[in-house]
């Protein structure tokens, strides 16, 4: 077995190779050279999920379809026209669009945005989009974790986004002979909400990361850690999704969906409350949403969610310590302290007003949190629902 160098987990590198496999691979590479021909590997975007993918297969146009009537008007014409006769014909004027402010609505679908946040407002019902939100994920190379159709949420499995795989000559010479054998070290995650919303049916989507990381200094074995959500995919997901819905290019999606105004900001910590707890500037109902939306892109585990009571059953783990490893056994038989890596169990408390909504961070028994994690959970809140 020929094991390849790997420079470093997270950036992109070669995995192991088998023998056969890479004499079958130096026999391509050379024939390519020889050749001097350049195997195209694919357009290259800021998203490539082609793992999953379904091959579409090619329209085929019937051999007794008629052709479309063709604008006649700038056909040459036949014969002589005098000077005369041409200035008596019709002429057609062109009115140039007046420049303006990009729209932020393309037919029934709406962009709307509050802080990091933005979602689709479409004027169809969930049953409508629910097929086609389902056809969009798997039509982007993705597998579908989780299906609650009761609950609008769709979770997405794990894959890599093959566009950040270095465009050197090795891989431009071998085409996708080599694809099998880079790896970014990362993976990422999508979860889909659709609810029905006041002005139409929302569509949120959220994004999760893990990158791999050594697991120790001795970088002799590997994990997977969390890593921030990043709100330019969500964007571009988004767009993606508005293409898909509403059949506009994908550019007009992308430049409707960037366009989109961002609203002041409605959350704020709340320091006299006597526990961490922050205000937010919505109806529960949309509070409730924009909360549970900002539990899934701060990487929370949502265990479980009372509407009527208002509270989300979450796991949380401290950043400072996420990825590392636990104490040992000895460590653990022989001391008292909790291990500051092991997720600890909260409830969001959400509390509705005049216009108004609490958000509060209790403990698994129901009783306000004042520790530094619960400051930490709220400050997180903050951030996602400013």
């Amino acid at each position: 077995m020929i094991l390849l160098p790997r420079p470093s987990p997270t950036a992109c590198r070669l995995s192991v190779v088998r023998p056969g496999r890479a004499a079958l691979l130096a026999v391509a590479a050379a024939a390519a050279l020889l050749a001097g021909c350049t195997i195209d590997s694919g357009p290259r975007g800021m998203v490539d999920y082609r793992a999953a993918a379904k091959p579409n297969q090619p329209l085929e146009v019937p051999p007794d379809l008629s052709q479309l009537a063709r604008d006649t008007r700038y056909q040459p014409q036949g014969g002589v026209v005098s000077a005369a006769a041409a200035a008596n014909l019709p002429t057609t004027t062109v009115t140039a669009a007046a420049p303006g402010v990009v729209p932020t609505q393309r037919g029934d679908i709406r962009v709307e945005r509050q802080g990091n946040q933005r979602w689709l407002v479409v004027g169809r019902s969930p049953d409508q989009l629910w097929p086609q939100v389902r056809a969009f994920w798997e039509s982007a190379g993705f597998e579908l974790a989780v299906e609650n159709r009761d609950a609008g949420v769709m979770e997405t499995s794990w894959n890599e986004n093959r566009a950040k795989l270095p465009a050197d000559v090795v891989r431009n010479v071998i085409g996708g002979l080599l694809n099998r054998l880079y790896d970014t070290g990362e993976r990422d995650q999508y979860r889909t909400r659709i609810e029905r919303g006041p002005a139409g049916t929302e569509i949120h989507i959220s994004h999760r990361g893990i990158e791999e990381a050594y697991a120790d200094e001795r970088r002799e074995s590997t994990t997977w850690r969390a890593r921030p959500s990043d709100p330019s995919l969500e964007a571009e997901m988004l767009a993606r999704l508005m293409v898909a819905l509403g059949g506009v290019a994908e550019e007009t999606a992308r430049t409707t969906v960037a366009a989109a105004p961002e609203v002041p900001a409605k959350a704020r910590v709340l320091p006299g409350a006597g526990m961490a707890a922050l205000e937010v500037d919505d109806p529960f109902d949309r509070a409730w949403r924009r909360v549970s939306l900002a539990l899934d892109r701060g990487g929370f585990t949502v265990e479980d969610r009372d509407r009527a009571a208002g509270l989300f059953y979450v796991r949380y783990v401290d950043p400072r310590y996420a990825g590392r490893d636990g104490p040992g056994f000895f460590a653990r038989l022989f001391s008292s302290a909790p291990d500051p890596s092991a997720p600890v169990r909260y409830r969001i408390a959400v509390k509705g007003g005049e216009g108004k909504s609490t958000v509060s961070v209790l403990t698994s028994s129901g009783e306000p949190d004042v520790g530094e994690n619960g400051q930490r959970i709220v400050a997180l809140l903050v951030n996602e629902l400013k």
